[in-house]
């Protein structure tokens, strides 16, 4: 832990004193977004102290031309960027001719920040001493609506406490914004028009090189003693343009001002309706006015509320913990685009660039289709459908031919865009999840309509991967793949990493059945792919060779499978033996000296156990957790949810708990000291598997949903909702047992703690 201002509630996150050095931090946690746009909790009003301005659209982005200082042959051209757009929040506020801003305020008291995520809305409030004396209490409220997502809305309330003032608000919009992580400090929007309508505004831009339309709006209304204040145009310039209201405020009497903005784009609209299109949304927000956009935002947020919950009793900050992690997850994607998918940072920074990681399908995956429906999920496996022409790109770009696929580490559109030849090149794993999603998919809905109709084009392109990328050793008469980088990023260049050696096997294997498959019981999309992808019997014999004599690294001494070859001939120090002052070592170290080092950032070998577990007996999995979680550092934060899970398989609750507390408050507490970048959004949904699948022990065996409950000492209860095959199941955990409660008309067979149980719908089924 390294901050602890974020007050325990279980439902709000709540910072108390305004403190400048803490307002980048509060940014990241206090974000906004409704699945289309975001922005940071930057201040409306003027502030002159450090701060990371930030607002973002939805799969909207500049290929940022890449940046490296010994350029090699296959390296993506450039790396895209999350654009921080136009910013339509901005107000600024002068009291007798004087801005407000907190950073040259006399004083700042009572300054409180509210997110409220069970009603999806932001406030800050506070009193503020100017430089001319002036005090004044201020209470703004902001929201990104799930309903119509291509508005927000602002109140923004003044309260003069010192004598009678005059206050102007300067509503404005600004398309002068720049990206803090911009390669070569490139223009990365164009703007074209800038334009005013009576009390609304309007800057209609695109993005250079990309060609993203997009229009930015407001409307502003003002309203003192219950009358409404007319405005003017204020200052106008090539980027920027604001409305002026100027009104004589009494000591103690309220001005308020509303406002909404947002964003129309040529993704859901025609390039040149996109200013009618704003207008219409502007009518229909001012139709229900403030008052009723919130009301239907409380109700649709209660609705996601009322399946994606989970509740936690005895552990506020438990509590809050897993609150802020699904609220973060359902602001960033809502399933609703198959065109979308959920980048590492959201819209809470700038940071890792592209939207796509394997993160999707490693991670988030089973939390939407646990929490929302099996279309959410297929939406998201859609998107590596309709991206595999450009892996097949990617990967002939690399050498590889015949059609074998080589996913993206980071992208956009399906192009690879991540400019570490590192990663780019060698860390290849993320072909294996995304296979594994197909599979787990399947496993879990049942919905086997996905590989015949896409994902079996998708599992050849990568089976013909790796077939290629493994070459045959002489020397261990086995095939082997060289030079990459597993999961965990601390090594590079290495030989037989086991966890991509081992995916790659299961890889080929799975695609070999699904084949086979596919023939017996789908033979017109059989013979569709098969006249697509050319796949030929001796082809798919020559994968089958590789995955038989795929070569595993293994310690006959420690009884364990290596992480790769060379692991052994590291300095083995345990991480507790490490001075605290190196910690994290990925800010304190060399990166040379890293790489030599036997730490590991997160679950490597164990990701393996973590995807395969049923290929392993529970000695095998004790064992290979002893042995690598001393060497972890944990300095991914993907990397605490896999061993909250693991240690709770293996009873070991305070330790799974004490991870699950780091998963689930990595950015709360700031534990990896970088939370002013963003949130650690994919990592969210690791949180979420800490406890359904960890505690709760969710697996599916053997074609039935199975449960092993365990409960922190800790914790009084918890309970978590799941769709399971279109079945809603609550599960609710205490000391004394287990109740199951089955929505529907009809019974289901489970099994719990190895038992079959038969769930009555509508009533509590307790288990002891």
């Amino acid at each position: 832990m390294n901050q602890d201002y974020i007050r325990p509630d279980v439902w709000s996150i709540i910072e108390e004193g305004f403190d400048a050095d803490r307002v980048k931090s509060s940014e990241s946690l206090f974000s906004l977004g409704n699945g289309a746009m975001g922005q940071r909790a930057n201040f409306e009003e003027q502030y002159t102290g450090p701060t990371f301005q930030g607002s973002y659209i939805a799969g909207v982005y500049y290929p940022d031309k890449t940046r490296v200082g010994w350029w090699k042959n296959g390296y993506p051209e450039y790396f895209a960027k999350v654009l921080n757009a136009p910013n339509w929040i901005g107000i600024n506020v002068f009291v007798d001719g004087e801005p407000l801003d907190l950073f040259t305020s006399k004083k700042v008291e009572h300054f409180r920040r509210e997110l409220n995520m069970r009603e999806g809305w932001y406030r800050r409030s506070f009193t503020a001493t100017m430089p001319n004396g002036v005090q004044l209490e201020v209470k703004a409220t902001r929201f990104l609506s799930l309903d119509l997502d291509e508005v927000g809305a602002i109140r923004y309330e003044v309260v003069p406490l010192s004598g009678d003032v005059e206050i102007q608000f300067n509503p404005y919009l600004d398309s002068g914004i720049h990206n803090e992580d911009s390669n070569w400090d490139d223009q990365f929007w164009n703007t074209t028009n800038v334009t005013a309508e009576g009390a609304r505004a309007f800057i209609e831009s695109h993005t250079l090189k990309t060609h993203f339309s997009v229009t930015t709006f407001m409307q502003a209304l003002v309203e003192y003693q219950g009358n409404p204040i007319q405005g003017e145009m204020g200052t106008k310039t090539t980027k920027s343009i604001g409305l002026h209201f100027t009104q004589k405020v009494s000591e103690g009497e309220k001005i308020v001002l509303t406002k909404f903005g947002g964003y129309t784009g040529d993704r859901n609209h025609p390039k040149d309706e996109l200013l009618q299109v704003a207008n219409q949304v502007l009518d229909k927000a001012l139709q229900l006015g403030f008052e009723g956009l919130l009301q239907q935002q409380k109700e649709a947020w209660g609705q996601i509320w009322e399946m994606s919950d989970i509740t936690i009793e005895g552990d506020i900050k438990a509590q809050q913990g897993i609150r802020f992690n699904i609220f973060q997850l359902n602001q960033t994607y809502l399933g609703k685009d198959s065109k979308l998918n959920i980048g590492p940072k959201g819209f809470t920074g700038e940071k890792y660039g592209g939207s796509t990681y394997w993160d999707t399908e490693a991670y988030c995956l089973p939390f939407y289709m646990c929490t929302k429906n099996q279309t959410v999920a297929w939406n998201l496996l859609k998107y590596r459908y309709n991206h595999l022409d450009k892996a097949i790109e990617n990967a002939k770009s690399l050498g590889f031919s015949n059609g074998a696929a080589l996913y993206p580490m980071v992208t956009m559109n399906g192009e690879e865009c991540h400019n570490e030849w590192e990663i780019t090149f060698e860390e290849i794993h993320r072909n294996g999840a995304i296979a594994f999603a197909i599979y787990n998919y399947y496993r879990y809905t049942t919905d086997y309509s996905y590989i015949p109709e896409m994902g079996l084009e998708v599992l050849i392109g990568i089976a013909r991967f790796w077939h290629q990328r493994a070459n045959w050793s002489s020397n261990k008469e086995k095939y082997v793949i060289l030079g990459v980088t597993g999961p965990n990023e601390y090594e590079n260049n290495v030989n037989n990493n086991w966890y991509t050696n081992y995916l790659a096997k299961w890889c080929i294997e799975f695609t070999i059945e699904q084949l086979e498959k596919v023939e017996e019981g789908y033979p017109t999309d059989y013979d569709r792919i098969i006249a697509h992808t050319k796949v030929t019997d001796s082809e798919v014999e020559s994968w089958n060779e590789v995955a038989k004599k795929m070569f595993f690294p293994r310690s006959k001494k420690h009884e364990v499978f290596l992480q790769q070859d060379g692991f052994l001939d590291k300095q083995l120090v345990p991480v507790q033996n490490l001075d605290t002052s190196e910690r994290p070592i990925n800010q304190k170290w060399s990166w040379d000296r890293i790489l030599r080092s036997p730490y590991i950032k997160q679950a490597d070998v164990l990701q393996g156990f973590y995807f395969f577990e049923d290929h392993f007996t529970m000695e095998e999995l004790e064992r290979h957790f002893d042995f690598y979680e001393p060497f972890t550092v944990h300095e991914s934060s993907l990397s605490p949810c896999v061993h909250s899970i693991q240690a709770a398989k293996l009873g070991r609750m305070e330790q799974a708990y004490t991870f699950y507390l780091r998963t689930s408050r990595l950015d709360l507490d700031d534990y990896n000291k970088e939370v002013e970048e963003g949130l650690h959004i994919t990592s969210m949904a690791g949180t979420w598997m800490s406890i359904v699948e960890g505690f709760g022990g969710m697996r599916v065996i053997n074609d039935k949903l199975s449960f092993t409950p365990q409960i922190p000492k800790q914790w009084k209860a918890y309970s978590f909702k799941v769709n399971f095959r279109n079945r809603i199941i609550k599960v609710t955990v205490t000391n004394k047992g287990t109740d199951f409660e089955l929505q529907g008309h009809e019974e289901m067979s489970i099994r719990v703690n190895g038992e079959r149980v038969v769930l009555t719908p509508k009533i509590m089924n307790h288990v002891s």
